[in-house]
């Protein structure tokens, strides 16, 4: 996983620079006469190696930052509300975090598909992403490039001696930047002949094209996924004086349409939810585009007007413009969310099919895997879904055994099982009318089938990234929880199912004392795993606690009832000696899935991080 991605890495980069090349090859095969001192070469190079150490070093200074948020992130985004406001603050700070919008734009796709977030909710947060990524070109503006090697000797330092893992994320932020203003320099060196070669600068002017800069701007950002830096690059000709602000302008916009390539691609294959996100990226960015483009030189003045308030100088006033742009758009827009929603949902309505017989994960993204704290929270509300599948299995199972048509039993076939059990079996599934109650069941058999292979791929895939050592722990702690709830799957398909035709064929009926009995033992199993369901949807260790306090407590009254049944006999009760086999079995299959679910509540409060002192001490205290 981590080979490919950085094969994917590197494609990038190499797409980008050679999109540069062949700007500049234009150059290098145009009359020369009177520049023969430029060293075409060295300038390629120069300008290759430069944009590689920038791109790898944004990507180091992101990797740093979400290591050092860490699980943080997680109430980040759990703290988003309908509060659009709110949503487009936390879509700015997670940008700024992650240090792309792209990135935001895709986990958005992933939340909304995970049902994390709704559609409405995630149009804030986008407005906010855009914002968000105008932190990076306001950084870059800065002329820290001649600190760029101390910075790297830093956060190489602290990177390689930090005795906790977020002194080292914070090592790898500073080598990050340190990185970042260096390919930054490199550049800038390379390209001070270009100062005074007359073809490079009439391409320069041509950008003022709106059209042009747009268009160049888009391919840019497009091939190496990053406004960032192309923004970075237009800072680099502008410090050198190889750009006007109407020459750069354009090309800012065009990087803006470029990044919603990636959230684009990323909704390929998702629900139409998701969809939707990618759908609203894109046309928040195009509407936006076509608001400015038509005044492009008054929004220049606009900018330049501004210059003595917020710094002078191209580069200075590209990074502002950026910024006023995204933070204009996303103040135009958030009041009308809702229209944005609503001709959105008209442009792509829902579409209706059949869901009953679908079987494939609806939380976890292969996209989230390169932000740990995330992919963790994503596959643990695919976990909740494999807790509410149990839970619906439960509650249908024992529907047959508790049944009065015992009439019905003096006109099957005994040697067709499969005759009988459609005819004495004839309610339908609760969720899905369409299905019988017991192909129900094996429908939801398959489905947690799925889920347990597709999670475990999943969590292994976190484990082999960069993670820490408490979300190690945790993932193989949920990779164990994942492998006991397909057991308590099989212990239903394998087990209870086939007990469904056994006690049929007695053509007796549970004694009224011991059907009470069965009905109030599978009510507590059934709550049992309602609380897993809540625990892992909420990241909530009180209910794993109250799940192992009440083990003992179901247990005991197992017993208690195992005793009654016994006395039952001994007292001769007719049905109950008729059907003690099948009483008992039952009995110890739900005592079985019980637990199985205080064994992964212990689990998940072992391994759920951070893990409070009240927990440590469970068995004395309880919740």
């Amino acid at each position: 996983m981590k080979k490919l991605k950085t094969s994917k890495s590197i494609i990038k980069i190499g797409a980008g620079i050679l999109l540069l090349l062949l700007c500049l090859s234009n150059f290098a095969i145009a009359e020369t006469s009177g520049f023969q001192d430029i060293l075409w070469n060295q300038i390629f190079i120069g300008i290759a190696g430069g944009l590689a150490f920038f791109l790898y070093g944004m990507d180091k200074m992101s990797t740093g930052m979400k290591n050092t948020a860490g699980n943080k992130m997680r109430s980040i985004l759990a703290s988003l509300t309908k509060n659009r406001v709110i949503a487009l603050i936390v879509g700015a700070f997670v940008t700024t975090i992650i240090q792309s919008s792209s990135a935001t734009t895709v986990m958005l796709v992933s939340f909304v598909q995970a049902g994390l977030l709704t559609f409405a909710q995630s149009l804030g947060v986008i407005l906010g992403a855009d914002i968000g990524t105008t932190i990076t070109a306001q950084m870059i503006a800065f002329k820290l490039t001649d600190y760029a090697l101390l910075m790297v000797a830093i956060g190489f330092l602290l990177r390689m001696f930090g005795k906790t893992e977020k002194a080292k994320a914070i090592g790898d932020i500073i080598l990050g930047f340190g990185i970042l203003f260096f390919g930054m320099k490199l550049m800038s060196d390379v390209m001070k002949p270009l100062r005074t070669y007359p073809a490079f600068i009439d391409l320069m002017k041509d950008l003022e094209n709106p059209l042009m800069g747009i268009f160049i701007g888009a391919a840019f950002t497009a091939i190496v996924q990053s406004s960032s830096a192309t923004t970075g690059v237009l800072i680099v000709l502008a410090q050198q004086g190889l750009i006007t602000l109407e020459a750069g302008i354009p090309v800012i916009l065009g990087a803006n349409i470029g990044t919603c390539v990636t959230a684009a691609l990323a909704g390929i294959g998702t629900s139409r939810e998701a969809k939707r996100v990618a759908i609203a990226h894109v046309m928040f960015k195009v509407v936006g585009v076509c608001l400015f483009i038509f005044w492009i030189p008054q929004f220049a003045d606009i900018i330049r007007s501004l210059a003595g308030k917020f710094g002078s100088g191209t580069a200075r006033q590209l990074a502002n413009a950026h910024t006023i742009f995204n933070v204009s758009l996303g103040l135009f827009f958030l009041p009308f969310i809702n229209i944005f929603s609503k001709i959105i949902y008209t442009v792509y309505p829902d579409k209706k099919m059949p869901k009953s017989r679908e079987i494939l994960t609806k939380y976890i993204e292969d996209s989230m895997l390169d932000t740990p704290p995330l992919a963790i929270d994503l596959a643990r509300r695919e976990m909740s879904r494999m807790a509410l599948l149990l839970g619906r299995m439960i509650k249908a199972i024992i529907v047959p055994f508790l049944s009065d048509e015992d009439q019905l039993c003096k006109e099957m076939d005994k040697d067709d099982d499969t005759e009988f059990l459609i005819r004495e079996i004839p309610k339908r599934d609760e969720i899905f009318p369409d299905l019988t109650l017991l192909e129900g069941l094996h429908m939801r058999e398959g489905k947690i089938n799925f889920l347990e292979k597709k999670l475990s791929e999943y969590l292994t895939n976190i484990a082999q990234a960069s993670i820490t050592e408490e979300q190690a722990k945790e993932v193989f702690g949920m990779i164990s929880i994942v492998k006991d709830m397909e057991s308590m799957g099989d212990i239903i398909s394998r087990s209870m199912i086939p007990l469904i035709s056994r006690k049929k064929r007695l053509c007796y009926d549970f004694s009224a004392e011991g059907k009470e009995e069965l009905l109030i033992y599978h009510s507590k199993v059934s709550k049992q795993i309602s609380r897993l369901k809540q625990a892992f949807k909420e990241t909530n260790p009180d209910l794993a606690a109250r799940i192992m306090k009440k083990e003992r407590k179901y247990l005991n009254l197992e017993s208690d009832y195992r005793a009654r049944h016994l006395k039952r006999i001994i007292l001769r009760k007719e049905n109950s000696i008729d059907t003690t086999e099948i009483h008992m079995e039952l009995m110890d299959l739900m005592k079985q899935i019980v637990l199985y679910s205080a064994n992964i509540a212990k689990t998940y409060i072992d391994t759920t991080s951070p893990i409070e002192e009240e927990h440590a001490k469970i068995n004395e205290t309880g919740s």
